[in-house]
């Protein structure tokens, strides 16, 4: 019998897969959560098999929470369900050890079927999000400039930006000059969200 946590935040959804997936002979949900917090007790007094995760769960904070959970359950293989909306997500999310992901849009039979390669070893990445993963918007911009932009973020002056990064304020406003450039923001507001748009900032 495999032994399914499922961790889904929409209480319908969660429902409908949990009666779907317990109605197949050799699957068993041995509990169903909202958040990713709550499974990493829970996976403790379950062991699962495997983990079928929404991948919205795993946005900011959440991929702290979910390294959390495979270091602490490594016999538990994972398997994220994502929109083709969710590129970005999708490939941090395989960056981290997910260790496969169906899409939101395929029929039952489909995640079912990858439940069962996952158990057996194999990989699952469903073919349709894997083509919104390779044409995802790539970053213009460097590691420097990458992490320019994550300290002015927060919208603090240049000057401070420069102290945090260990860089004098010229060399900052060179490299939010590049950045507007690269990306063709008006202004470093602008940047900054089509960069966490993007999922360019880490």
């Amino acid at each position: 019998m495999i032994r399914i946590l499922l961790v889904e935040p929409l209480t319908m959804l969660r429902g409908a897969l949990a009666a779907t997936l317990t109605q197949e002979d050799d699957l068993d949900v041995v509990a169903d959560l909202d958040t990713l917090d709550a499974a990493l007790d829970m996976a403790r007094a379950v062991s699962p098999d495997v983990a079928v995760i929404n991948i919205a769960l795993l946005a900011g904070a959440g991929l702290t929470t979910f390294a959390r959970f495979t270091a602490g359950h490594p016999g538990c293989a994972t398997l994220a369900l994502a929109g083709p909306d969710e590129p970005v997500l999708l490939n941090r999310a395989l960056d981290r050890r997910v260790d496969g992901v169906v899409s939101t849009q395929a029929a039952p039979g489909e995640l079912i079927r990858g439940i069962r390669r996952l158990v057996r070893g194999e990989r699952v990445v469903d073919a349709t999000l894997a083509v919104a993963m390779v044409t995802a918007p790539r970053s213009p911009l460097s590691a420097r400039e990458v992490s320019v932009l994550s300290a002015a973020a927060s919208g603090v002056p240049s000057t401070e930006v420069a102290a945090e990064l260990h860089l004098s304020p010229g060399t900052v406003r060179n490299y939010i000059s590049a950045i507007l450039r690269k990306t063709g923001a008006r202004n470093r507001l602008e940047a900054v969200r089509l960069a966490e748009s993007c999922g360019w900032l880490s």
